[in-house]
């Protein structure tokens, strides 16, 4: 039995899997607001009630939105900055009496793609995360590439590549640069660029609904993000050539994406043929704690401290 849980900034997530896949059990709670020591708490509690439901030990994984510093083991670069600089694995560790692995939330959902999702079977793989920020994971022969630094797979936060006149130099980013991937290929950037050309608020996938039928500025705003999508892609085609892209996030919806942004990337990737497939994810919101579960490998002994 695997337990994964995903710790978000609003909601705590946790599923048991069997080894098939299945799903035993899965709860779902709200992220305390009351500090980390607290986040701490319900995580051991979330982890408790799924194996009273379950009826069995399991292994443990856990998507953060950070991820851990190979360096200190405390946690870094997280949207949820009360885990920034604690001490999260070994708490962790210490409160459930066992080991736990951790990961960052974008390669829980890679993992769990790979593993059993849209792009099952493919020996390389890129998860990609377009929503309220742009995030990516590596997935290699089923575990994820964390690398040295564990910052494997951030994509957003390397500059838009072959910008034009007027996308230079960029927006500013929170990381303190300007003209990160992140801050034009986002779900609020989408959105910026829209009301910047009308003075209109609207969701994406509203925007690429009134692209569909025939508004002119809207169809300009999902031009310039596919373009804008498709040289990013490119670039990550050009140095990882992954097998399969699978996108994940609120902008993953729009249908639009998987036909043109593999027509325009043929542009910028450094090849005469361009095999990598650009695709859908397969179980949505579950994706990420799904992938979770999956950071221990099939027949790993359900671990228990000393």
């Amino acid at each position: 039995m695997r337990i994964g849980i995903d710790l978000g900034g609003t909601k705590i997530e946790g599923v048991a899997l069997e080894a098939d896949g299945n799903e035993k059990a899965r709860i779902r709670v709200a992220t305390p607001p009351d500090g980390y020591d607290a986040t701490v708490a319900a995580i051991a509690d979330l982890v408790a009630g799924l194996e009273a439901r379950a009826g069995a030990p399991a292994s443990i994984g856990i998507g953060i939105p950070g991820a851990v510093s190979p360096a200190t083991g405390l946690v870094k670069n997280a949207n949820s900055t009360r885990l920034i600089g604690r001490p999260l694995e070994a708490d962790l560790r210490t409160v459930l009496g066992r080991p736990v692995r951790l990961a960052n939330d974008a390669n829980c959902f890679a993992v769990s793609e790979a593993a059993d999702g849209a792009a099952a079977g493919a020996h390389v793989v890129f998860g990609v995360i377009l929503g309220t920020g742009v995030g990516g994971g590596l997935v290699i022969g089923g575990l994820p590439v964390e690398g040295a630094n564990a910052i494997a797979g951030e994509w957003g936060h390397n500059p838009l590549p072959w910008p034009t006149d007027g996308e230079r130099p960029g927006p500013p980013c929170y990381c303190g640069k300007r003209g990160c991937t992140e801050t034009f290929l986002s779900g609020p950037a989408l959105a910026r660029e829209f009301r910047e050309a009308t003075g209109k608020d609207a969701p994406p996938v509203d925007i690429a609904a009134l692209a569909s039928a025939g508004d002119g500025a809207a169809s300009a705003t999902m031009e310039a993000y596919e373009r804008r999508l498709a040289r990013a892609l490119a670039c990550v085609i050009n140095v990882v050539d992954p097998d399969v892209i699978v996108l994940g996030g609120g902008l993953s919806n729009i249908d639009r994406l998987y036909g043109n942004v593999p027509r325009l990337w043929r542009d910028w990737v450094f090849s005469d043929e361009v095999s990598s497939r650009l695709v859908p994810n397969r179980h949505g919101d579950s994706s990420g704690v799904r992938g979770a579960a999956w950071l221990w490998p099939l027949n790993t002994p359900a671990p228990r401290a000393d």
